[in-house]
């Protein structure tokens, strides 16, 4: 048998797979997490439930995916041209506020996902991982440039940075008259304020 049939059906394959993720990830902004069902997805793209599940393990893997690509689409969206993390992040806070269902999805999965378990446990903690690592550089760009405290400890402040936007989020998902980009903002000024290096 002739490779091109299976590439073709890979290919096929992949493509039914991402369009079930950006219909997802336009389901779950519009409603919400909680209020998103297997079958509206499905119906977005002419499928049976089990036909979306044919391609991802079950609801949990899906919503983990869309994460994925909401990740992949912020990242390419949000990102300055001068390819600073922290300007990012705070760029993401701010177009956070008009996704709400996005925001609800993150947050409920961050929680959840705690378990090992759970489909996107590993997708959870390598992004932490790959985030603290990519703003801890973003503060030693600021800190070589003079516009960051040269005494800062990059990973503390970009720990404290995912601290901010993660909280900002869930306090948003409850009010969301909060200006979660303004707090973030005025946080991250305060944090990296350039100070002397304390005495020895």
């Amino acid at each position: 048998m002739s490779t091109e049939v299976p590439a073709r059906r890979y290919a096929k394959g992949e493509a039914k797979r991402r369009q079930i993720l950006i219909a997802a990830l336009a389901v779950v902004a519009r409603h919400g997490y909680r209020n998103s069902t297997l079958q509206e997805i499905a119906d977005a793209v002419g499928l049976t439930k089990a036909g979306v599940l044919h391609y991802f393990d079950s609801r949990e893997d899906l919503m983990a995916q869309v994460l994925r690509e909401r990740d992949a689409h912020d990242g390419t969206a949000y990102t300055p041209a001068d390819g600073d993390s922290l300007t990012q992040l705070g760029r993401t806070v701010e177009h956070n506020g008009s996704v709400p269902g996005l925001v609800q999805l993150y947050s409920q999965v961050v929680i959840e996902a705690e378990a090992p378990e759970h489909p996107a446990h590993a997708f959870v903690r390598d992004r932490y991982g790959a985030l603290v690592a990519s703003l801890a550089e973003g503060v030693r760009r600021r800190q070589r440039a003079g516009t960051a405290g040269p005494d800062l400890d990059p990973v503390a402040v970009a720990r404290i940075a995912i601290a901010l936007s993660d909280g900002l989020q869930l306090q948003w998902l409850h009010d969301q008259s909060l200006d979660m980009s303004g707090v973030f903002d005025t946080a991250m000024d305060l944090v990296l304020e350039a100070r002397p290096p304390r005495a020895s």
